[in-house]
């Protein structure tokens, strides 16, 4: 059965049956990477092609580094992507592990780092890498012995002294780490490349001597790779110490004349020996690293570490307090004689509370696009885990400002002390906070363009705010059926259920008249069955928004299937 939740969809490869004791032996395990000839398209327009990479071929045997050299926009990126199985587009040629195409299981074997890492900039050091150790380290490995495998990676990479440091963002002052270059020698392979054309491929050693015996000796003592990349970009010094502009056609050509015949016979070498090497299947339990349930609780975790800094900011409680005071100044000690002045009240809460979730939750997702795909097309989570843990974190904070919203709007403008009427409008108002936040993680996720998603929220909140029933009761016929989807709507008429029923009576010119004649109440209409209905249609669209998120974040971190 096919598991939906996978992110590529190439036939998965066979593995032999032992099992590793441990994560250094697995991490170990014989991988044969090839790359026959081949290219890349990327479409600009309609009639426009560009071919970024051109014939590129090679082979990384177990054990051995590969260094890609080469000038900005020779392709380096665009083939590293392809070889970590996350390019889209149309790939001629192939590339393989072990002789088997990339794989789920191949991919959750694999480390990736993208260009520019995305971290989580609130996290320390520490949390970081245990987190994912947590993820991506397989339950044949105890909880003990991730945590301690992601201090030995602290130790390696000298992060000590900052391990109990955040991580940091461009904004945000965290842990600063200097980057060491690395040296040519320690790599036992070379790839140069030149306009997505390979100019030489093999060991590094060698490299300066087939460019000497091709007429390209460098003048003087002088770093490897900077000659090297001197001729990618086309530039040639002499003995006199002069610049020359050099033909990259000639390197190319000498590339293809003079590798062409010796990678062929390594390729069939390397294919009589794939059948011999440690396969990797997607078989059972093996599909996923860890349990659904883990993942859960660890996302869970991260996410509330990294998101109490936000959702916790005193400017958002700050502004949710001089809210809630500001509404009971206005609307102070407002009896059943200023009807009108109430039932403002609740339309405006309903109101207030459709924008402020909604626009809280619009940025969720476009602000980790980057951090999900990253995750996702390393097969380190389930979406489903991922969705839900996201749900959970932002309850507390989803729901605590709101009840403290009402605890001091409620009793400052005099609405119906008693218990049971507080506790309606209050369960009103909760339901009314998750469904426009559900609507703000759909539109988010839907769209996952900030500036484009918070427009489109802004048209529709109005949208519904006008169809709620206090601005407009007479609505022409064929505009009518907005109210039926409109959140306002239903939040409205419970609030206005929460405070009256039918047979009360307010104060006016005539003496006494009956709550539902009251226009704005008539129009909405008192009665239990109405409030049922308001009711189920909120937890439909509770459910229905949240669906629509989940479905269109599947789209992220899938790897589309090469031409």
């Amino acid at each position: 059965m096919e598991d939906i939740e996978c992110q590529t969809l190439h036939k998965e490869t066979v593995r032999d049956q032992e099992t590793p004791d441990n994560i250094f032996h697995k991490g170990k395990r014989p991988v044969i990477l090839k790359t026959k000839k081949g290219g890349l398209f990327e479409k600009k327009k309609k009639a426009e092609e560009k071919v970024i990479l051109k014939g590129v071929t090679g082979i990384v045997q177990p054990g051995e580094m590969l260094a890609m050299l080469g000038p900005s926009g020779s392709g380096k990126t665009t083939l590293l992507t392809a070889l970590g199985g996350r390019l889209g587009g149309k790939l001629y040629g192939s590339i393989t592990y072990n002789g088997e195409s990339f794989s789920n299981s191949m991919k959750r074997n694999t480390g990736f780092v993208t260009q520019d890492d995305v971290l989580y900039p609130h996290l320390t050091v520490t949390e970081t890498l245990v987190f994912t150790a947590l993820l991506r380290l397989p339950n044949s490995v105890t909880k003990e012995q991730k945590i301690g495998h992601a201090k030995a990676v602290i130790d390696q990479l000298g992060l000590t002294k900052c391990k109990d440091s955040i991580v940091g963002s461009p904004h945000l002052r965290g842990c600063l780490v200097g980057r060491e270059k690395g040296l040519y020698y320690m790599f036992h392979k070379v790839l140069l490349l030149a306009e997505g054309n390979p100019l030489y491929f093999g060991k590094g050693s060698e490299a300066i001597d087939y460019f000497s015996n091709i007429g390209y000796s460098p003048a003087m003592a002088m770093n490897p790779s900077d000659f090297l990349l001197d001729l990618a970009n086309g530039i040639y010094t002499d003995d006199m110490n002069q610049d020359h502009t050099i033909d990259k056609q000639q390197l190319i050509s000498a590339f293809k004349s003079n590798f062409a015949a010796q990678l062929k016979s390594v390729h069939q070498e390397i294919s009589d020996s794939d059948q011999n090497q440690g396969r990797f299947q997607d078989t059972g339990s093996e599909k996923w690293p860890t349990s659904w349930s883990q993942q859960f609780l660890v996302l869970l975790r991260r996410d509330v570490k990294e998101r109490k800094y936000e959702s916790f900011s005193g400017l958002r409680i700050f502004q949710v307090l001089v809210v809630a005071l500001i509404s009971g100044l206005l609307w102070y000690k407002s009896d059943i004689s200023h009807l009108q002045d109430q039932i403002g009240l609740l339309f405006f809460i309903s109101g207030f509370w459709g924008f402020f979730p909604l626009f809280q939750a619009i940025f969720t997702f476009p602000q980790e696009l980057m951090m999900v795909e990253k995750e996702r097309s390393s097969g380190m989570y389930r979406l489903s885990s991922y969705f839900m843990s996201r749900m959970v974190a932002d309850l507390p904070m989803e729901l605590v400002l709101p009840t403290i919203f009402l605890l001091i709007t409620y009793w400052m403008a005099g609405l119906k002390t008693n218990i049971v009427n507080f506790l309606y409008t209050l369960l009103s108002l909760l339901l009314n906070v998750l469904v426009a936040q559900g609507l703000g993680l759909a539109l988010g996720a839907v769209v996952l363009n900030q500036k484009s998603a918070t427009t489109l929220a802004s048209v529709i909140m109005l949208c519904f705010l006008l169809a709620g029933g206090f601005y407009v009761q007479n609505v022409p016929s064929f505009i009518a059926w907005v109210k039926y989807i409109s959140i306002s709507y239903y939040t409205y008429q419970l609030f206005i259920g929460s405070q009256y029923h039918t047979g009360e009576t307010y104060p006016c010119s005539s003496g006494q008249c009956l709550i539902e004649e009251f226009p704005s109440i008539k129009e909405i209409g008192l009665s239990l069955n109405k409030e049922v209905l308001a009711a189920v249609a909120l937890v439909i669209m509770l459910i229905g928004y949240r669906l629509i998120a989940y479905l269109a974040l599947m789209r992220i971190g899938v790897t589309k299937k090469l031409a």
